[in-house]
């Protein structure tokens, strides 16, 4: 059986479609799965073990140069991609127009069909054309995890029982990073999920205090500056290099633990199984924080959580990780 699943974007809606694509696979016999992804993230899924084949649409960037001939002729490449094989069962995890359209163009085998979430679930977005193309729509609980949705879903159309949760990535740890790292995650893509800055650099002399190296990853310049202002004040910090996702995966995957903001990044530490402290300033953790884990936790206030709330956070995530509790 072949069976596509769209789910182009964002980062952390991405990681949080990895167990279902490891459901598929533990359940489903011989079955070959390929993925739609916007180019960004596709390194990302070369670490997870079910998918066989990533496409990748930059949906995102051709949109806004529809007119030109290079983003017609990727266009076209893609298309050709998309249609290189019917499939038996495709799957849009998304929703929306975009994933939508994906969903129309690839082409089924005779008994194949499409099959898609029947409605919008809480704090989720969810528009119309994604009941347009869908051959048999699925419904899906109103107050659903992220990750619990796109498994339920998966699982109703291909007719098997929620197998045991696999976080779905499996990376080499980095060589290059030192031991009992403790990575810092302060980069969202929303300012309103930002911690201040000064919370981030009394945590790490706090978390260095107690024996651990500090890490501070960014992705671009103003990441960057926040990296380099929590170095000066936590000596020995180590601002890690600009890297590709796979790599930074990569990196995390050598950390003893990582506390960061609700973000990409973020989810691909629980991904990786780390302990690790995610950092809500409004009650959504519900909704995309970790699941199902002791060394895993969600910590919230308003306006923020404060340093000492997320240092008990971490004290607990820890000692349940050397307890082997998971």
């Amino acid at each position: 059986m072949r069976v596509l699943l769209v789910k182009l974007s964002s980062l952390g809606d991405v990681v949080h479609s990895l167990p279902a694509a490891m459901d598929i696979m533990a359940s489903v016999p011989d079955v070959q799965i390929d993925w739609v992804v916007e180019p960004a993230f596709a390194p990302l899924l070369k670490l997870c073990p079910a998918v066989q084949r990533i496409i990748p649409c930059n949906l995102r960037q051709w949109r806004h140069s529809w007119w030109r001939a290079d983003t017609r002729a990727a266009w076209r490449a893609f298309k050709q991609d998309l249609q290189a094989n019917p499939y038996d069962l495709v799957l849009d995890l998304q929703g929306l127009t975009k994933s939508a359209l994906v969903s129309k163009m690839a082409l089924l085998t005779p008994t194949g069909q499409r099959y898609a979430m029947a409605n919008r679930t809480e704090g989720s977005g969810y528009e119309a054309p994604t009941r347009w193309v869908a051959d048999v729509l699925v419904r899906c609980e109103w107050h659903s995890h992220a990750l619990d949705r796109g498994r339920q879903v998966c699982a109703q159309a291909l007719g098997y029982p929620l197998p045991v949760l696999q976080q779905g990535l499996q990376a080499t740890p980095h060589a290059d990073v030192l031991p009992q790292t403790v990575a810092l995650v302060y980069g969202s893509s929303r300012a309103d999920k930002a911690w201040p800055l000064a919370h981030w650099q009394a945590l790490g002399q706090a978390l260095q205090a107690q024996g651990f190296q500090l890490a501070l990853p960014h992705a671009n310049d103003a990441e960057l500056r926040t990296a380099q202002a929590v170095a000066q004040a936590c000596n020995g910090a180590v601002v890690w290099p600009r890297c590709s996702l796979d790599e930074l995966t990569h990196r995390l995957a050598a950390c003893v633990g990582v506390v960061g903001v609700d973000s990409g990044v973020s989810h691909i530490a629980v991904a990786l199984g780390l302990p690790h402290v995610q950092i809500y300033n409004f009650n959504t953790a519900w909704r995309t924080g970790p699941l199902h884990s002791a060394h895993q936790m969600a910590v919230f206030d308003t306006p923020t959580p404060s340093v000492s709330t997320v240092l008990l956070a971490w004290r607990s995530c820890w000692q349940a990780s050397l307890q082997g509790l998971t």
